[in-house]
């Protein structure tokens, strides 16, 4: 991917969204931009920043429209879903603030299968956060994590070291 000919593509397709849509947003898109704390595990290309009158729009209901807005780029550059990690839109810092989130749902879990021995269910989350959760508990050698579920019901599980479910599921 060439990061300075995405990083334009970005700009012309937000500037026509902002201008077309109204909305009162001013966006920064830094290319290898400088890496914060908070973005250890998220070490995008391209950073696109907002801020404005009309953040609390993108940020809504979760983020949806941020989310909507950076899901158009990637289909835009035809990235495959491997490079997702590539392009970050970020917007009052929700980026680090949801990670910081994750980080102690993880943890909370983690306690929670510690303490019944039973698997815990994540509710359904897009691939960049389930792998922030698999991250998170990585070096928790007495658990293990897994992805389950398919599309938008895709959620993280955690499970102990050596759990076996009372039933395994028949094979198919």
């Amino acid at each position: 991917m060439d990061k300075i000919a995405a990083a334009n593509k970005i700009n012309e397709f937000l500037a026509a969204v902002v201008t077309h849509g109204g909305l009162r947003l001013k966006y920064r898109i830094m290319v290898d931009p400088p890496l914060a704390d908070q973005r250890d595990w998220e070490k995008p290309d391209i950073l696109v920043d907002f801020t404005g009158p009309d953040s609390p729009l993108l940020l809504d209901r979760g983020g949806e429209l941020l989310r909507a807005l950076e899901l158009l780029a990637l289909e835009m550059l035809r990235l495959h879903s491997g490079e997702h990690e590539k392009i970050s839109f970020d917007c009052q810092n929700q980026r680090s603030l949801r990670l910081q989130e994750l980080r102690m749902a993880a943890t909370v879990a983690a306690e929670k299968v510690r303490q019944t021995g039973a698997p815990y269910h994540f509710a359904p989350m897009s691939s960049r956060e389930r792998r922030m959760v698999h991250l998170a508990l990585r070096d928790e050698a007495d658990l293990h994590t897994e992805s389950d579920g398919e599309g938008s019901r895709r959620c993280v599980v955690v499970y102990p070291k050596d759990y076996k479910p009372a039933h395994p599921a028949p094979r198919r």
